[in-house]
């Protein structure tokens, strides 16, 4: 009696707990983690494969993905055998012997052939009948041991073909070869010179900027503010040209170089800093006013409230904006032809690759070296810099008391 009351207890305990489990699983979080993982992997897996395609030996990568990089790979050859004069008599035979493979080739020879419509006729170790007379026995370290009852007579050493399987090679040559054969290595140092000056030139002039106009009483404030915020929607492709001729016109009045860094410099600053002064500007505006007044009746200027509190509480927005304008001016190539020019002494690095690719198409280990060298500094600047990334984009969105 009691077994019959207790059984739909615990079935009825089970549905239960099966129904709380489903309550507890939101179908917007499922969604989400779905889309998140699938973005993770559509990053990942291009990466993953750029990353061990560039460390690959050239001659696989041709032959094989790199998702078959830590497999072993099936490949063909031939070889010439030894001549007549090459021959020694061993206990009544006359024996030519010798390697089919080079010492540091790294394979192992799996099947011969005489003819090259049949590589893998015969097994390693098998005996092969030649047609020059005799039989060759060809072990799976590539040496082989030609035997015969009468002396060899041929002048030439027939070809031997083979099949043998080799195993995954990976070199770092194909980054040496690209950094000093190819003009990446200056081309990598050009980037740099661009990069840097215009991430930081930008960030200097918009944090003084941004604290004048959050911070600061003067006439025409709101409609600096409007004028900036409208500048956000200028395309580049429409202002480059006039700012060009402009900057050509100066350059030509003062006597200086119509194509340069300081060009570059300026443009990209230029470019650069309606938004760092946007975003700078509605972050130090959210900064607590009581700090500001309080500093003011302790008798600091706004010089000292910018350099000693306002610069160290709007860090993370600094870092955020640095992110954006470092990753943006080190993938430029427009800005960089415009004003630099195309020389190989001045090339950027994406104007690099763009001729790495015309002239080098075929060879996907430099390809791939290449690029992976154009994305390690912005993965550098982008990681040493993540924790404040956040903190940055969230700038503002919670006021604090």
């Amino acid at each position: 009696m009691s077994t019959a009351t207790t059984a739909p207890a615990t079935e009825a305990a089970e549905e239960q707990y099966r129904a709380s489990i489903w309550s507890r699983i939101k179908v917007g979080r499922l969604v989400a983690n779905i889309a998140l993982l699938l973005i993770v992997a559509l990053w990942t897996f291009p990466t993953a494969g750029l990353l061990i395609s560039s460390v690959r030996d050239a001659d696989q990568l041709a032959l094989s993905g790199w998702w078959t990089s830590l497999t072993t790979s099936q490949t063909t050859g031939a070889a010439a055998l030894g001549r007549a004069e090459e021959q020694v008599e061993e206990n009544g035979q006359y024996v030519i012997s010798g390697d089919i493979l080079d010492e540091s080739s790294g394979l192992t020879v799996s099947a011969v052939g005489i003819t090259s419509r049949e590589p893998g006729a015969f097994e390693v170790g098998q005996p092969v009948e030649m047609r020059d007379g005799g039989q060759m026995v060809v072990e799976p370290d590539g040496a082989y041991r030609w035997t015969s009852a009468t002396p060899f007579e041929h002048e030439r050493g027939p070809r031997v073909y083979y099949r043998a399987s080799e195993p995954p090679r990976f070199t770092l040559d194909n980054y040496w070869s690209v950094l000093t054969a190819n003009g990446i290595g200056q081309s990598f140092l050009n980037s740099l010179t661009v990069a840097i000056p215009a991430t930081v030139v930008p960030i200097l002039i918009a944090a003084f900027a941004a604290y004048a106009l959050a911070w600061m009483s003067f006439p025409g404030r709101g409609v600096l503010v409007a004028i900036i915020v409208g500048l956000l929607v200028v395309p580049l492709q429409m202002s480059l040209i006039p700012i060009l001729r402009f900057y050509n016109g100066v350059a030509d009045v003062f006597g200086g170089e119509a194509k340069g860094y300081l060009g570059v410099w300026l443009a990209h600053t230029a470019f650069g800093l309606p938004l760092a002064i946007f975003l700078l500007r509605n972050y130090m505006v959210g900064l607590p006013r009581e700090i500001m007044e309080s500093a003011r009746m302790d008798g600091a200027s706004h010089f000292q409230i910018f350099t000693t509190m306002v610069l160290p509480l709007s860090f993370p927005a600094l870092a955020s904006f640095a992110i954006f304008q470092f990753l943006w001016v080190w993938n430029d190539l427009l800005v960089a032809l415009i004003f630099l020019g195309s020389q190989n002494t001045e090339l950027v690095l994406t104007g690099r690759l763009i001729n790495l690719l015309g002239s080098r198409g075929n060879n996907w280990e430099l390809l791939t070296a290449g690029a992976f060298i154009s994305m390690i500094v912005p993965l550098v600047v982008f990681f040493s810099l993540q924790r404040y990334f956040v903190r940055g984009l969230l700038a503002g969105s919670v006021k604090g008391g």
